[in-house]
Parts: C-alpha cells; sequence; structure tokens
C-alpha cells in the first residue's frame, strides 16, 4: 500500500540492451494488466539533448519517439493478443494529460519548480552512449531527451488501456559539440540519480495520494 492505494512496483526493469527479446521486456505491463493495475508511472534516467536542461532536472515525459520501432522492433509485433487490446493501438494520447497537470502542480507545492520541465524522449537501443552526430539528428527531431528504455513499456501498457505517467531525470547532458572534453559516462547517472532519489519518491507518492481510481481492488 502507497499512501492507502493498493500498489505494485518493480525494482529496476529488463532493456534491449541486455539481449532479451522486446516482447519479454514488456511482458511485466502485461501481469500488471491481469492484476488490476489501472494507472503506470515510469521512471528512467536519460541524456539532456534540450540546451536548457541541467543535470539533475527531472523532465515529465509529453511525447516519445522510438527509434527501435521504425527498424520494426515494436513490443506489439506478432500476433496481437485481442484480450489486452486492439491490434493497431493509437499513442497519440500515450501519456495522460492529466497525470503530467498532476504532476506540475504536485511539483510546484514541492518547491521542485526549478528543475521540473517537460518534453520529448527518444529511446535508442543501446548500450553504446550516442555519439555527437546523433545528438544532434535526435535534438532536430524534436527529441529533449534520449535513453534506453521506458517506451516499449508505455506502448503496450496503452495496448492494456492503462493510463501512463512517465518521467526522465537528467543525469548528464548529451555532447553535442565536437570541441566538448565532456563525455558521457554511467558513473555520473548513478551519482545524479541517488542525488534526486527522495525529491523522486515524494513526487511519485503525493502523485499517488491525489489519484483516483476505478477499481478498489487493484
Amino acid at each position: 500500500m502507497l499512501k492507502g492505494k493498493p500498489c505494485v512496483c518493480m525494482q529496476g526493469r529488463f532493456h534491449l540492451y541486455e539481449g532479451y527479446a522486446i516482447q519479454k521486456i514488456t511482458l511485466p505491463m502485461r501481469i500488471f494488466s491481469l492484476l488490476g493495475v489501472e494507472t503506470v508511472i515510469l521512471t528512467n534516467a536519460a541524456g539532456g539533448l534540450n540546451q536548457d536542461f541541467k543535470v539533475g532536472d527531472i523532465m515529465i515525459m509529453k511525447d516519445h519517439i522510438n527509434m527501435p520501432g521504425f527498424a520494426g522492433n515494436n513490443p506489439l509485433a506478432g500476433p496481437n493478443d485481442d484480450r489486452f487490446g486492439v491490434r493497431f493501438p493509437c499513442m497519440s494520447d500515450a501519456y495522460d494529460r492529466e497525470l503530467q497537470q498532476l504532476a506540475v502542480d504536485v511539483g510546484q507545492e514541492l518547491g521542485y519548480g526549478d528543475f521540473l520541465r517537460e518534453g520529448v524522449y527518444c529511446v535508442l537501443g543501446g548500450p553504446s552512449f550516442e555519439t555527437i552526430a546523433e545528438c544532434r539528428m535526435l535534438h532536430n527531431l524534436g527529441a529533449d531527451a534520449v535513453g534506453m528504455s521506458t517506451v516499449h513499456e508505455v506502448i503496450v501498457a496503452r495496448h492494456c488501456g492503462m493510463r501512463v505517467f512517465a518521467m526522465s531525470l537528467i543525469t548528464n547532458k548529451s555532447v553535442m559539440d565536437y570541441d566538448s572534453e565532456e563525455k558521457a559516462n554511467h558513473k555520473e547517472v548513478l551519482e545524479t540519480a541517488q542525488h534526486r532519489a527522495v525529491q523522486l519518491q515524494k513526487l511519485v507518492s503525493t502523485m499517488v495520494a491525489r489519484m483516483e481510481f476505478n477499481n478498489t481492488n487493484a
């Protein structure tokens, strides 16, 4: 129970770069659906492409760019299971706008306004970090942050009819300049995540406390 609401939680997730099939990565979303979960909250660590973002910012995801999906690597590929959803689910409303607004309101109340952002997340396969040319291209395409997760789970969660809210912790700034001495590294990612952990927990728990659910059993 979290703030009086029944919850199921994951510690970490599966990733494409670990060698799992994309259907296995997203299997937890289907399990959550069968358990009666109505709303999914997803978090990730991401590199900041938007030059206005700072390390430590929290970006509310309002949309995504699914690069693996362009190559046909989509978790819904293959026979459709009609028990979960339709063959061709809409993704223009992937991220629940009411939950986005709730996050903004709660964030302002908690004093997070200085580091709370919103933007578009782009997923890549990983595990290598992006080249400078790739970062420039993604930014030109409209991406504000880039990472290696989340989007696949969002697609399956929406296919199952669950509401989705997601946010990225900007753990490093993507290198966009050939003259830069900066290099993306995993150590920086972990340090930033640890620094913001308590505030992220407070944001999520306060949001959950204010959510209304139709099903009292899940």
